[in-house]
């Protein structure tokens, strides 16, 4: 059995507390785009513009964690802007706003995934490696499984604006979790 490290530790449970508050929109997110006045080109654009700003920034980031910015800054740097945007959605009431919310939101995975990785890569040694990286993949899983249900009760049962407000709750919970880690540098 693998001891996990009390860094390896932080790193683990603050990012299941992060996929909790992130996997509650899920698949969501078409029904809320439609809300706004949105239709199937804006949802489109969104996501391609998500997934666009994230790519590229994730490689500019990749350049500088570690060289010019402690990866640790980057990461929580991420967190916060995550949940800034996340409650930016309760300021959405039109389509180019939720394109805005999504570059915003790619900005922040473009600064906390790859130095989570890179920080995660360093806090468990080379011993184990398969054992120590099926914990995050597969706990990322089991999590947004369960966020997307309760996501989906939350709508159900309130709004999304109780969706939103949960969710970026949650991600400064694990934003204040993660940044113990600060503590190591």
């Amino acid at each position: 059995m693998v001891k996990l490290s009390s860094e390896t530790k932080i790193l683990l449970w603050g990012s299941n507390i992060w996929y909790l508050g992130e996997g509650m929109l899920g698949p969501l997110f078409a029904v809320f785009a439609q809300r706004i006045g949105g239709n199937i080109l804006d949802i489109t654009w969104a996501w391609a513009a998500y997934l666009a700003v994230t790519g590229f920034l994730t490689i500019r980031v990749g350049k500088i964690s570690g060289k010019k910015i402690a990866p640790e800054k980057l990461m929580i740097a991420g967190y916060v802007v995550n949940a800034l945007f996340t409650f930016g959605y309760l300021l959405v009431s039109a389509p180019w706003h939720l394109l805005l919310v999504q570059i915003g939101l790619g900005v922040a995975v473009a600064l906390s995934v790859p130095t989570w990785s890179a920080l995660y890569s360093d806090s468990g040694g080379n011993h184990e490696a398969s054992y120590l990286w099926s914990l995050p993949t597969g706990q990322y899983y089991l999590v947004t499984a369960a966020a997307v249900i309760l996501g989906g009760l939350i709508v159900n049962y309130f709004s999304f604006t109780t969706l939103f407000l949960t969710m970026g709750i949650i991600q400064i919970v694990a934003t204040l979790y993660q940044a113990r880690i600060l503590r190591r540098i």
